[in-house]
This record gives structure tokens, sequence and C-alpha cells, in this order.
């Protein structure tokens, strides 16, 4: 079986010109006639500065310029700003407020024995179907 080789000099320096131009990487395959997985590897093995991937490119955000916590609600990811809320298993965790904002938190009454909400909470989460009907 004959071995070819896919890439010659010309085909190198296509890749090269088309990748510094920006353009995609499966656009890049279709235009040489390689596959978009051989487009990658030859581009990783040539060193050729990455890619943002078009699934999780968000634009980034500086956050320059903004003293200590006053960092607003568009430059912080939600999961990011969970982490800062605080919570205990003592303490009810019932939600309050949208926590998409920064002003969002758990309740924090003592828990209802036995159940993660306080008195009040547990009557709203917790509901006898018989005393309704």
């Amino acid at each position: 079986m004959k071995n070819k080789n896919t890439w010659d000099d010309l085909k190198l320096k296509k890749l090269e010109d088309l990748w510094s131009q920006g353009h995609p990487i499966s656009k890049i395959g279709e235009m040489l006639g390689v596959s978009r997985n051989s487009v990658a590897g030859k581009a990783h093995r040539m060193g050729l500065a990455k890619r943002t991937s078009p699934i999780s490119s968000e634009k980034k955000q500086s956050v320059t310029g903004i003293k200590d916590n006053e960092i607003s609600d568009k430059i912080i990811p939600l999961k990011i700003k969970l982490r800062e809320v605080q919570w205990s298993r003592t303490k009810c965790c019932w939600p309050e407020g949208d926590p998409k904002q920064n002003d969002f938190k758990f309740c924090g009454q003592e828990i209802f024995p036995g159940r993660p909400y306080c008195d009040k909470h547990s009557l709203l989460a917790y509901t006898n179907t018989r005393e309704n009907s």
C-alpha cells in the first residue's frame, strides 16, 4: 500500500495563511481537501495560535478599574456568584431573591428539626394533601 503524504509544502503554506486569516477549521479542511481533525492536528503540531471554541466563546469582560466587591452582575457568571452565598446545614436554606442578582441569599433562620427549612418555610414547602381537601 502506498503511503500518500497529505501535507505537502503548498498545503502547509495555505493552512498557515487560512489559519491566520481566521477561517473556521472545518472550512479550512474543505478548502484543502482534508478533514477538520487533520487541520486541527496539523495546526497544533505546527504551533499555530490556539482558537477559542465557537460554542464557549462568550465575550470575556475585563474587571479592571472595579474596586473590591463592586463587581457588576454582567461580569461574574452565576455559578461563580453562588459560591459567595453563605449557607449552613443548621440554617434554613430557603432561597430569597433572584440568584442572578447580587442580593440573593438564603433565609438563614434556625431549621425545623429533620428539615432543611425554618418553621415558616417548612409550612410552605411541605403540605399535607388531607388538609387541602
